[in-house]
């Protein structure tokens, strides 16, 4: 079975606007690897030091740039742990992190405005 996949690793910059306030800039990079799950060992050594362990992807080494988080089908990743092989190969272990940003579904916006009713005892 292939389990090739293209990901986007997220390199994030914070940075202080003109009103003081931090905001992300957010550089993405696609790439190919290969997605498979972590092993029970892996799982468990993960989770006594309080990650929760989700995926092993293998990748092609001089594409990773010490990148912090990753997307895959639109859910973001936090990356805890990079293995580098010999050769030019490179395993992240990602896991989805409480706080992390999720897809959040566009509000509904009425056909039309809503007015609220007039008190006629509070003018």
């Amino acid at each position: 079975m292939d389990r090739s996949i293209v990901f986007t690793l997220l390199t994030v910059e914070r940075a202080q606007d003109t009103f003081g306030q931090w905001t992300e800039q957010v550089t993405r990079s696609t790439v190919y690897g290969q997605i498979s799950s972590v092993s029970m060992d892996e799982f468990f050594a993960g989770g006594q030091n309080g990650y929760k362990p989700e995926y092993r992807i293998t990748m092609f080494g001089p594409d990773y740039k010490d990148e912090q988080r990753c997307e895959i089908d639109g859910v973001e990743y936090s990356i805890y742990r990079v293995y580098r092989r010999r050769t030019d190969i490179v395993e992240l272990y990602v896991e989805r992190r409480t706080g992390d940003k999720r897809p959040v579904p566009e509000p509904e916006v009425p056909d039309e405005p809503v007015i609220p009713p007039i008190n006629p005892l509070n003018p």
